[in-house]
């Protein structure tokens, strides 16, 4: 295992970006993040960089955020066992937790 750099990230020296959201967005990512137990922002950051590391755009700016603040112990304990695993195991895994997903959604509305 390669040895992991320093993060630098902390909320007084983040870049800003303001975005603007489609209507009714605003209140979808604060559902998802109050389920996954963040904030939004570290709910869409998480969404960012699986997108950009999915299609190769992030690599090794990945490890700098391990011990970024906003994560929590199991998230980092996550994310390090989740990069040791292949591209197509990873793709598998994020296949399978978005069915489980699906399939809880579709329990709780019937």
């Amino acid at each position: 295992m390669r040895p992991m750099k320093q993060a630098v990230y902390s909320s007084r020296t983040a870049d800003k970006f303001v975005v603007r959201l489609p209507e009714g967005m605003r209140e979808r990512i604060a559902d998802v993040a109050r389920n996954h137990h963040r904030s939004m922002n570290s709910e869409i950051i998480a969404r960012l960089e699986q997108s950009l590391f999915q299609e190769g755009a992030l690599d090794d700016d990945l490890s700098m955020r391990l011990d970024s603040p906003e994560l929590s112990l199991h998230e980092r304990e996550l994310l390090q066992r989740f990069r040791q695993l292949s591209r197509r195991q990873q793709n598998a895994l994020i296949a399978l937790i978005a069915h489980d997903a699906e399939m809880a959604a579709e329990a709780e509305a019937s």
